[in-house]
């Protein structure tokens, strides 16, 4: 009964143990220090997991199974606009308590060629659905989304090296 949401209500916010619980599903370790929840191509683990909320914005740290802050105040606005084109915002994200970025590090992928990148994509998608998944078990509403502020992102989070 997987589906795609776009109505949030915005006066619900998620636990504590119900963020932990949802990096975790999406991206956490699983068997040993050398495996992670969602498979990733020869084993590289080059997704990044980033958790925007009205508190501010986090990096999931998936060895440690916790969130470390990168930024402070409600920066889901860059997550709801396109940056550059404007009139093209998704607003329904302003009432979603929280908001996932995957992010590409191509550094510890090895490679940023066309290869990589598809790659690296696919990673991607199988963390898409491991949120997914674990939403509509839980009943999260979700939706997969590929529109943010790429360069307001990348700003803020000083983050050069990485495909938001």
């Amino acid at each position: 009964t997987r589906h795609s949401v776009r109505q949030f209500d915005a006066s619900k916010e998620l636990s504590n143990q119900q963020i932990s619980d949802l990096c975790w599903a999406a991206l956490g370790m699983s068997r040993d220090d050398n495996h992670r929840t969602a498979p990733t191509a020869m084993n590289r683990q080059e997704i990044r997991l980033f958790v925007f909320t009205k508190a501010g914005v986090y990096e999931y740290d998936a060895k440690a199974n916790k969130l470390i802050k990168k930024a402070d105040g409600d920066k889901r606005e860059l997550m709801a606009s396109n940056g550059g084109n404007a009139g093209f915002k998704q607003d329904f994200v302003l009432n979603a308590p929280v908001s996932l970025l995957m992010v590409i590090d191509y550094d510890k992928f090895g490679s940023s060629d066309e290869k990589a990148t598809m790659m690296c994509c696919v990673d991607a998608g199988n963390v898409s659905e491991n949120i997914n998944l674990y939403c509509q078990a839980v009943g999260l509403a979700t939706v997969p989304r590929a529109t943010h502020d790429t360069n307001s992102i990348k700003a803020l989070l000083a983050d050069r090296k990485s495909v938001v």
